[in-house]
């Protein structure tokens, strides 16, 4: 039986994994569950899964809920204590949202745990870092992205095999065809109906801007050792294509299933064994057509600043990041414009200087500098 730490318990890659455990009781078991500060439903989740360990991020609401934590359930509090559930366990999920998640996988890799990894920021951010790790360690990383998964896949499970181009897919959002005009009147509303996925809010406003597609760029680039110019980013409108590779012999394999984050969440928990879960067979006669449409680096900001990022390197990368999480909450709230998110992470890599990653407490103060950036910029604005 695989025993789980999971980390982020209460988002929406989180609940999810807790649906793949109860399909399956007697392969896996919940040793450890993590949340930021949902605290009514982390509070459900402990009673019904009973791990040996839990923690909640915000101690103000942890110490709100202490009283009902079941007896046996060891509980804890704050950032330390959180870190501290990834010791339990063969296999940490790193589900964390934003850069919090690169320090659950660092201490995840220094307790050689297999890894799950849903958190997009621990690569973007930290992939200097985290990649010799894995490497120098041997452990599992099963990337948890549809797109990540579904590469990973098509290299039959094998993140070293050899590719000529790897060929990520894009939906292109709620507003792949809006003019710079349309874009000035974009409501947080309006960017949270995605037209083919169901996901948290940060990650539809960042698919909506394609700074999410950015960001799998830069994650492919560590995952599978890829220089930039053999990531190839095309758009694909109906999710039903999740990535692709390009072989030497000019052979491409794709993964393909309806948009459902259910299939790679599972397969990063069982492989390399494949088991019946929540995904509905495909029906080709009633499919319809496949389209493909070109994604100009040049007409999505975000989607060119995370390339610009990433082909520069160093710190570069975990300051887009902030920068753009403080963008995303401002425009979430009503203070700035859809695409003055663009325009909050321009300005914050401007004044950024760029220097080589060698620790997290470089990279953490890296992010602390861009979010005071962000702010700064977006308090000027209003």
């Amino acid at each position: 039986m695989k025993e789980i730490s999971l980390i982020g318990s209460t988002g929406s890659i989180g609940r999810q994994v807790l649906s793949v455990v109860r399909r399956y009781p007697e392969k896996f078991k919940i040793v450890a569950l993590v949340a930021g500060g949902n605290e009514k439903v982390f509070l459900e989740q402990v009673k019904e899964f009973r791990p040996r360990y839990c923690a909640l991020v915000d101690r103000v609401k942890a110490s709100q809920i202490r009283s009902e934590i079941p007896a046996g359930v060891d509980f804890a509090c704050g950032e330390e204590g959180a870190l501290d559930a990834v010791s339990l366990g063969d296999t940490a999920f790193i589900a964390a949202t934003g850069f919090s998640g690169l320090a659950y996988t660092l201490r995840a890799i220094k307790e050689k745990k297999a890894i799950a990894l849903a958190n997009k920021e621990t690569l973007v951010c930290g992939g200097e870092l985290v990649m010799p790790a894995i490497e120098r360690s041997g452990l599992d990383l099963m990337p948890v992205d549809s797109e990540h998964s579904a590469i990973w896949q098509a290299l039959g499970f094998h993140r070293r095999a050899s590719f000529r181009k790897l060929i990520i897919t894009a939906s292109g959002g709620p507003f792949y065809s809006y003019t710079k005009e349309q874009l000035l009147s974009v409501k947080p509303q309006d960017a949270l109906k995605h037209p083919t996925w169901q996901m948290g809010a940060k990650i539809t406003i960042d698919s909506a801007t394609l700074l999410n597609k950015g960001f799998e760029v830069i994650e492919a680039r560590w995952l599978y050792d890829a220089p930039y110019e053999k990531i190839q980013t095309v758009v694909q409108p109906e999710s039903v294509i999740h990535s692709m590779v390009e072989f030497a012999d000019g052979a491409i394999l794709a993964q393909m299933s309806y948009p459902t984050m259910d299939l790679p969440i599972q397969l990063s928990l069982t492989y390399p064994e494949r088991f019946a879960a929540n995904v509905r067979p495909m029906d080709f006669a009633v499919l319809g057509q496949l389209r493909f449409l070109p994604l100009e680096r040049k007409r999505f900001p975000c989607y060119d600043l995370a390339l610009a990022a990433g082909e520069r390197g160093d710190n570069y990368p975990c300051a887009l990041n902030a920068a753009g999480e403080v963008a995303v909450k401002a425009f979430l709230e009503g203070r700035i414009a859809f695409p003055s998110i663009a325009e909050t992470i321009e300005d914050a890599l401007s004044h950024i200087e760029g220097r080589a990653v060698s620790s997290y407490e470089e990279l953490r103060q890296t992010d602390l500098l861009a979010r005071n950036l962000a702010r700064k910029f977006i308090e000027k604005r209003n």
